[in-house]
């Protein structure tokens, strides 16, 4: 699991279907951090869905479910949607919001609600080496949904991205230092890293299998991407830049659609 709105949205959409209990959710989402802070963008955010502000509450993931839980007590038929924006790719965001601008600065986010209606949007962000910060915004309107990558089209994708992200790394490989350590094993440690988050049980196999291999791809992508101790030229900086973008796209498009084929089809039961 790559990051925690996949892990919120994935766990609070199986618990919104009656197939998770709220101690499954919350022991999923608190395995991104020991501490987790919750707290209303602002003062309108907090009184309207009964949030912390100015102060967050270190209750964590309880709040959060509590936030989702009123959203869908107001407005039927609410459910949770993963956005994972990059500057270029704003797909899914509600434009001109304060949630659009800390969902693209933090790469991801989730809207909680019914397209065309008001909702929430939250955002974790890392507030230290041992706290993650649930910020919870008010979205006038959730967007209305945007052609998704289907999931057969999403696994091809990555399937070239595989060999793309393969071939990047052996031209890049001779811009890393000793010091940094052997690319594979760097790569083996990043996997490691996010191996041990969970998915809802009844996540279908093929959603699995995407989510692995973008898993497999970003960590390739991000040892790629890495700086070595040789300085780069601005045009060296621009190429690699260049190569990697397309198969960042890849892996965020993918991982939307498994998240999102779940959610909608409600194949988390």
């Amino acid at each position: 699991m790559s990051c925690p709105s996949i892990t919120f949205t994935l766990w609070s959409a199986s618990w919104l279907a009656g197939a998770t209990a709220p101690d499954d959710v919350i022991d999923a989402v608190r395995a991104w951090a020991p501490m987790h802070l919750v707290g209303a963008a602002d003062a309108e955010v907090a009184m309207r869905w009964e949030l912390p502000w100015p102060d967050p509450t270190d209750a964590g993931p309880v709040t959060l479910l509590q936030a989702v839980r009123a959203v869908t007590t107001a407005v039927p038929g609410a459910a949770p949607t993963l956005v994972l924006p990059a500057a270029g790719d704003v797909r899914g965001l509600p434009a001109g919001t304060a949630f659009a601008a800390a969902a693209l600065d933090a790469g991801q986010g989730v809207l909680v609600g019914v397209p065309g209606d008001p909702g929430i949007g939250i955002v974790p962000t890392v507030e230290g080496p041992d706290v993650l910060r649930w910020t919870v915004f008010g979205v006038p309107a959730l967007p209305l949904p945007t052609e998704s990558t289907g999931l057969g089209e999403a696994e091809y994708a990555l399937r070239e991205a595989v060999r793309d992200a393969a071939d990047a790394l052996s031209s890049m490989r001779g811009g890393y230092s000793a010091a940094a350590g052997d690319p594979r094993a760097r790569i083996a440690a990043a996997l490691a890293d996010v191996a041990h988050h969970t998915t809802p049980e009844g996540t279908p196999p093929r959603v699995l299998r995407i989510l692995d291999t973008a898993d497999q791809v970003a960590a390739i992508l991000t040892v790629a991407g890495e700086s070595s101790g040789r300085a780069q030229s601005a045009a060296g900086t621009a190429a690699r830049d260049d190569t990697l973008r397309p198969l960042w796209a890849a892996v965020r498009s993918a991982r939307t659609a498994a998240v999102t084929s779940c959610v909608r089809a409600g194949h988390i039961r």
